[in-house]
């Protein structure tokens, strides 16, 4: 059997990026058991309620929901169980330094296997207001209008 190349998505969390303004993002290993794994080949997982988390100086994902695997037995996996991140010590304390400042959370991006590994993207993100919610949609609503506008003027 070949092995696996490139990046294949499983899961994307699309409203982080409207609830938070992302600063930066980094690429992690998720520590798995088989049945999650064979889960996530089936292309079934939610990143919604998800958040990563300190425990002594180990980051954990949180509230991740991998269903469980509809072959497995009594190996079967809980859905929203702990998983641990798998990051550098250099990125783990950067990490941790930045969260103790105030508002600043850890949430995931999107889950995938990139070259048969399963990776999750998490961001270092401060949450946004109603008023900037707000705002993003008024600007990207008045981008498409002008593209629009350009588009109509080219075809006269």
């Amino acid at each position: 059997m070949p092995k696996e190349k490139g990046r294949s998505l499983i899961a994307s969390n699309r409203k982080a990026r409207h609830d938070y303004h992302i600063e930066d993002t980094y690429e992690a290993g998720i520590a798995l058991s088989g049945t999650e794994v064979k889960a996530l080949r089936m292309g079934r997982a939610s990143l919604v309620d998800g958040f990563a988390m300190f425990s002594g100086d180990e980051l954990y994902l949180e509230n991740v929901h991998i269903p469980q695997y509809l072959s497995g037995t009594w190996t079967n996996h809980a859905p929203r169980r702990r998983r641990k991140l798998l990051l550098h010590r250099a990125e783990l304390t950067k990490i941790a330094h930045k969260t103790r400042e105030s508002g600043r959370t850890i949430v995931p991006l999107s889950l995938y296997f990139k070259d048969g590994r399963a990776k999750v993207e998490i961001a270092l993100a401060t949450g946004k207001k109603e008023y900037d919610k707000r705002h993003a949609l008024r600007e990207r609503q008045d981008r498409r209008e002008a593209e629009r506008a350009l588009s109509a003027a080219r075809r006269r």
